[in-house]
């Protein structure tokens, strides 16, 4: 339950499954996993995406490990690495069985039609929560919250709710008065601001690839990285990137095109130089071989990076 909540936490069902089952095979324990090597952790989790949550997932069972019980009530969950307010109502009452409000983005959609609340997201998460808190039963509160995260993930889809079958037709106050297809309202968003970079691809005569580590704190964290110029709004030229942040002094050539990737908060637009290396150039990195690289914790735009050098000159 813990492990799939924190998994779940801005991911879908289907990009979560094979990891789940993978970490579950792996360390079936809480026990197993807080002794874990981090690094392994991270490999296993690597291109589900908010790589935070892998390292609050590893000090969580860490912490739980330490004191040999999983906490039950909400305060004490929170106090966890990785676990805020939702993920705490929500182990509290489906696993554990206590009286908890958890509103995750079905249940959100399902209480805003249910009671057509038109004030827009995010504004109206307070008085959602409230309305849920009004609706929840005093028992069985893990029964009724997985049933209204069904209800809003088979019937009251975000697009073209299916209200004919919906068995709360009768009282949803948003399909009375023909606004279930327009709920809930969302603010306009701000336009996600654009950062650029410049990636360096080193292959080694033996077909061996540099690679180096990101800092264990920020973004991608810990994670296996393809070096690169740091990410800003201003397009980088290849010569101003070489001097500033080449990993190794070597004769780079700018590859056609560029990697795409959209991060929560901005789009990264890299640009790919490769170079090749002699038998075993001095690097602060590491050098991995080809059939090695599914071994490696390479978030989704590093394989990007690595895919767009397979192409145009690898």
């Amino acid at each position: 339950m813990w492990l799939s909540e924190i998994m779940l936490q801005q991911t879908t069902v289907a990009a979560v499954e094979p990891y789940f089952r993978v970490f579950i095979a792996r360390w079936p324990t809480l026990a197993d996993l807080a002794q874990a090597d981090l690094n392994d952790v991270l490999t296993a989790w690597a291109g589900l995406g908010y790589y935070a949550r892998v390292h609050s997932l590893h000090k969580c069972a860490q912490a739980i490990a330490v004191t040999g019980t999983f906490p039950t009530d909400e305060k004490a969950l929170r106090r966890l690495p990785g676990i805020g307010a939702y993920t705490a109502a929500a182990i509290a009452a489906i696993a554990f069985g206590r009286r908890a409000v958890a509103v995750d983005g079905n249940i959100e959609r399902v209480i805003t039609r249910l009671c057509a609340v038109t004030e827009p997201l995010p504004t109206a998460r307070p008085r959602i929560h409230t309305l849920a808190d009004a609706l929840m039963p005093e028992s069985r509160c893990g029964d009724f919250i997985q049933a209204a995260m069904d209800l809003g993930a088979m019937l009251c889809t975000p697009r073209q709710p299916v209200c004919m079958l919906c068995p709360l037709q009768p009282v949803c106050a948003a399909h009375r008065q023909g606004l279930a297809g327009s709920l809930p309202a969302r603010a306009n968003k701000s336009p996600r601001p654009i950062r650029q970079g410049l990636a360096f691809v080193a292959v080694r005569k033996d077909g061996a690839i540099f690679l180096r580590r990101r800092p264990q704190k920020g973004l991608l964290g810990g994670m296996m990285e393809i070096p690169s110029t740091p990410w800003r709004p201003e397009s980088w030229m290849l010569k101003e990137a070489v001097s500033l942040a080449a990993p190794l002094s070597l004769f780079w050539q700018l590859l056609p095109g560029m990697v795409r990737h959209v991060f929560t908060h901005f789009q990264l637009d890299l640009k790919v130089a490769i170079a090749h290396a002699g038998p075993d150039p001095a690097a602060h990195g590491i050098w991995i071989a080809p059939e090695q690289m599914g071994e490696q914790a390479l978030p989704s735009v590093m394989r990007k990076v690595l895919a767009h050098a397979l192409r145009y000159g690898y």
